[in-house]
């Protein structure tokens, strides 16, 4: 399929607009400097902490600089860009134009970014926190509630005591009825294991206290995130309520009973007092058999508390959180993948003339090249025609030359 053939009429058309579009591209220019400088003022002032004149000033200068820098950059490339011929000069004009975007995005389109999506990015930076902060308190809670079923194995071992003791009572045990050495044994670890179920009983209204104060904080700090006005304010309270919660998860942790259980359980076989035997030899010697056989149960026993409360200990513990306020430009980048509406408009208020150069080049290169296609008559103007027939005229002698024009004489000094 051919071009079509060249058009004069369509080169004047498009240099018409040009000519009319030209005086557009300035002001639209200028706004959108305006606007990007604008934005950048706002920026800049959520990194600046001091509240004085001299920040005010800091932040105005820059944004007056960055408005400056913006509009000065695309009017060099509104002018030079689409007036290039040759395919080097446009290649080197276009890498500058790159260069000069990714530094007019690094010195204002992620401060314009910050203006527009500071505040939500401060507060998901806060809601990010509070779930942190749920999953710790909940794995604090989750080990410290395991750690209290091990009252139910400390439990089932007392009673086995007990009813060790009770069989020894009545001589079902070592067939020497009373309540002799063995039974003083079985006793004394029935007591032991009764004390530690005890303690471990009394853990339990903390850990469910703690808990539930962990989730009332929690509440608050949720509220805090999506709460009207200042997001500064409101990080203050956050701050004071994580530390709070903070103090709370390690308390959840502390009050995790296997390490005491697994102490009690090495201590069970460990530490047996032994009473004095029956003056009888073959008295004693029963109940010395009896006693070892209750060691070898005491260690069984002591051996399978120790593994289910190592089987606790070795429970994966809540990861450390810590709460560390952030800036609104600093929170932009870090969750820069959810603001990406915010991310473009900020870029695309700085980088949109660069549409506008594109347009130009576009339609100068069209001009240029219908321009070089059209034959010089068909492309004259009636002024340039008029001209021509005056010269030509001219060189043939039917119209005498123009007289020269006379050179102004010179103001002479009058003599003194």
């Amino acid at each position: 399929m051919s071009d079509q053939s060249p058009n004069p009429h369509h080169v004047r058309e498009l240099e018409g607009h040009l000519g009319v579009l030209d005086t557009l591209s300035g002001t639209a220019l200028g706004v959108l400097s305006a606007a990007s400088g604008i934005y950048t003022y706002l920026g800049v002032r959520s990194l600046l902490d001091n509240e004085g004149a001299l920040s005010v000033f800091a932040a105005l200068a820059y944004s007056i600089a960055v408005s400056v820098g913006i509009f000065v950059f695309w009017t060099y490339l509104l002018r030079l860009l689409p007036a290039m011929r040759t395919a080097r000069a446009r290649l080197g004009l276009t890498g500058a134009m790159v260069l000069g975007s990714l530094a007019i995005i690094a010195m204002s389109s992620w401060l314009n970014a910050a203006a527009l999506a500071g505040s939500a990015a401060v507060e998901q930076h806060l809601a990010r926190t509070v779930q942190d902060y749920q999953g710790a308190l909940e794995r604090a809670h989750t080990v410290a509630v395991a750690a209290q079923a091990l009252e139910r194995d400390v439990a089932r071992v007392r009673q086995s005591f007990q009813d060790l003791s009770e069989q020894e009572a009545t001589g079902d045990l070592s067939g020497i009825a009373g309540r002799g050495a063995v039974f003083r044994v079985l006793r004394q670890k029935a007591e032991e294991l009764q004390s530690l179920e005890a303690q471990i009983a009394a853990q339990g209204p903390a850990v469910e206290q703690s808990f539930a104060e962990g989730n009332a904080i929690l509440s608050r700090m949720r509220a805090l995130t999506v709460e009207p006005g200042p997001v500064e304010a409101r990080s203050v309270e956050f701050s004071e309520e994580a530390v709070r919660l903070a103090g709370l998860i390690t308390q959840l942790r502390q009050l995790s009973v296997a390490p005491l259980v697994s102490r009690a359980a090495q201590d069970l076989a460990a530490s047996v007092v032994l009473p004095t035997l029956n003056t009888d030899a073959t008295t004693a010697a029963g109940q010395q058999a009896t006693i070892s056989s209750v060691l070898d149960v005491l260690g069984q026993r002591a051996a399978t508390l120790d593994d289910a409360a190592a089987a606790v200990a070795s429970m994966a513990l809540p990861t450390d959180v810590s709460y560390t306020p952030i800036s609104a430009a600093d929170a932009v980048i870090r969750y820069a993948g959810n603001f990406v509406p915010s991310w473009a408009g900020a870029i695309a208020i700085d980088l949109l003339p660069a549409v506008l150069v594109l347009i130009l080049a576009v339609t100068q290169a069209a001009i240029r090249d219908s321009r070089d296609r059209v034959p010089i008559e068909d492309s004259l103007t009636l002024a340039e025609l008029r001209a021509a027939v005056h010269a030509l005229r001219e060189v043939e002698g039917e119209l005498p030359p123009e007289p020269p024009l006379s050179r102004p004489t010179p103001l002479r000094e009058p003599a003194e």
